[in-house]
């Protein structure tokens, strides 16, 4: 039987949200700080963020849970939380998405170096799991593996997640290389495809780094990997340095158009990444609208 995300990709292409980060910032939270506390200390200023991307026709919305792996929030001094952190994240975004949008839950790096020796992969599949499991216990329909550079981290979460029985859609970051067509640790497209898929995942793709045009050979490669549904959410752009500050210069008309370009090249899931928001999903929904798309 398909599960929750092989009947969203049935009917294609299937529109998602944008970034939380910024969003969580234009209402306060200082950078540097903890976006995921928030759910604990501002979970009004959470939803009014997941009720925005839903108002704009996302008909997928993620959770403020990125960065609340107990691994990731021992940052802050807050991994024995993690639990709690994770389960009113999703519990918000259900909220916000009533009957209108899925709620996916975001799982992204711990920021801790395999490779390095920083942590065991027993520490980082533990780690996992129990924030998977917390996700699962507040409802989430699937789990986001995403922004990862690391193929054996991502392959660690997707199995967490499989494991708490969540459907998984896992993503890498391709933003290396002559062509940007690698992880940082060097992946290609195929590379990533066939462990994720291995891993678990039903869905595989790949989220920031780039903006929506320098992301098109990258899905085009996805797409002839595999039949696998296609999740891809590219960044506003390029962005320039002001006053210390990456600041994004893509409208939300460039993005749209550029992002319909990536449903053509074989996208099934489309949304964005950094420096994109509520405007830039509603600008693509009238984008795919246009076309006869369905978003």
């Amino acid at each position: 039987m398909p599960n929750v995300i092989e009947e969203l990709a049935a009917h294609r292409p299937v529109l998602t949200d944008g970034a939380w980060g910024t969003q969580l910032q234009a209402r306060g939270l200082p950078i540097g700080a903890c976006p995921d506390a928030w759910n604990l200390d501002r979970p009004h200023l959470v939803e009014e963020v997941a009720r925005a991307y839903v108002a704009a026709g996302s008909r997928v919305i993620l959770t403020n849970t990125f960065g609340a792996s107990s691994l990731a929030l021992a940052r802050h001094g807050l991994a024995d939380r993690a639990r709690e952190i994770n389960r009113i994240g999703v519990e918000i975004s259900r909220r916000a998405a009533g009957s209108a949008a899925k709620v996916f839950a975001s799982i992204g790096p711990t920021g801790k170096m395999l490779a390095m020796g920083e942590v065991s992969a027993d520490e980082v599949r533990a780690s996992f799991l129990e924030q998977a499991e917390a996700m699962a216990e507040g409802g989430a329909d699937a789990v986001v593996v995403e922004t990862m550079t690391d193929l054996e981290e991502a392959r660690l979460a997707v199995r967490a997640a499989v494991e708490a029985g969540l459907p998984v859609v896992a993503c890498m970051v391709f933003d290396a290389g002559r062509n940007k067509d690698r992880t940082m640790m060097g992946v290609t497209p195929e590379q990533a495809v066939e462990a994720l898929l291995e891993a678990g995942a039903t869905a595989v793709g790949s989220n920031c780094g780039v903006g929506a045009r320098e992301m098109l050979g990258v899905c085009r490669r996805i797409r002839a990997a595999t039949s696998a549904p296609c999740w891809i959410k590219p960044n506003a752009g390029l962005p320039v340095l002001k006053d210390g500050r990456a600041v994004y210069q893509t409208t939300p008309q460039e993005f749209a158009e550029a992002a319909a370009l990536l449903v053509d090249a074989g996208a099934d899931f489309i949304g964005g990444c950094c420096g994109t928001g509520p405007e830039f999903i509603a600008a693509l929904a009238k984008r795919l609208h246009q076309s006869g798309d369905r978003a």
